[in-house]
């Protein structure tokens, strides 16, 4: 791993309001870049909103299409990384909750939510596949909101090779502060036990369909440890260095990098 500077990005994103949501996906982007950061992360569906009602599904937009041309711009001349969600349509049934990577070279990436909350089930479909993205300063894996309470997938996307976890959240109720603890629950688990770092943020304010976002972001390093969080009730930008130093810190420690000592033949004997 290599050092990479990330910003979190906490914002509003009103249902349906595409052309107000890619505008401050840009506007957000260039603060990024303005701050030295490699990689911009997005909340989850932060291009077209959160909403787990059935509605969801005429929002929905196509990928590709050219909201994720206009990004894919965007990354090739802003040279950063840029991690957006949107709910995609989905020709076979459900839209997905998806997470896209835009690479300055112009390619695009997709994550397709696991795992979805019970509330989501009848809005989306859920996705199959586990990937991991490479960047020239790390290895990454993203999980959307709900995902992140499954200790397999972080598990899953570390043996796969990921140095960085990315958790996007559209997670309403409470204050920032609320949800800061609620997620100080599992989060720094997922950081220790794998030796990674995970970053999250989430969305803010009113949605315009009744629900409200807390608006927080926190990062984690690889020992479990709270780099930085952002608990203030506006929109904003958390900006960290994620240090190769600390992540060698744990995974050159014999006693402190317990990943390589795992015995999965144990846990899904066949």
């Amino acid at each position: 791993m290599k050092d990479l500077r990330i910003a979190a990005v906490v914002c509003r994103a009103p249902v349906g309001d595409i052309d107000h949501n890619l505008a401050q996906t840009r506007h957000w982007t260039r603060l990024a870049k303005a701050a030295g950061a490699d990689l911009v992360c997005f909340p989850e569906l932060n291009l077209t909103g959160y909403y787990n009602r059935a509605d969801m599904a005429a929002i929905a937009l196509p990928y590709p299409g050219p909201e994720t041309a206009s990004l894919s711009d965007l990354a090739r001349e802003t040279r950063i990384i840029i991690l957006a969600g949107l709910a995609e349509r989905n020709p076979q049934g459900l839209p997905f909750a998806s997470h896209l990577v835009f690479w300055p070279t112009g390619a695009i990436e997709v994550y397709r939510k696991l795992h979805l909350a019970p509330n989501e089930r009848p809005i989306f479909s859920a996705g199959d596949s586990v990937p991991i993205f490479h960047a020239p300063q790390a290895a990454f894996g993203i999980q959307l909101c709900y995902d992140g309470h499954f200790p397999e997938l972080a598990t899953a996307m570390t043996a796969k090779g990921a140095q960085i976890l990315f958790l996007p959240h559209a997670s309403p109720r409470g204050d920032a502060q609320a949800k800061h603890q609620s997620w100080l629950r599992h989060l720094p688990a997922r950081a220790y036990d794998n030796g990674v770092f995970v970053v999250a943020c989430n969305q803010w304010g009113t949605n315009g369909k009744g629900l409200t976002f807390p608006g927080n972001a926190v990062v984690f390093d690889p020992a479990g440890n709270p780099l930085a969080s952002r608990l203030t009730d506006d929109e904003g930008l958390l900006v960290v260095d994620l240090k190769a130093s600390a992540w060698d810190a744990v995974r050159s420690h014999p006693m402190r990098h317990f990943f390589p000592n795992r015995r999965p033949e144990l846990y899904f004997p066949k």
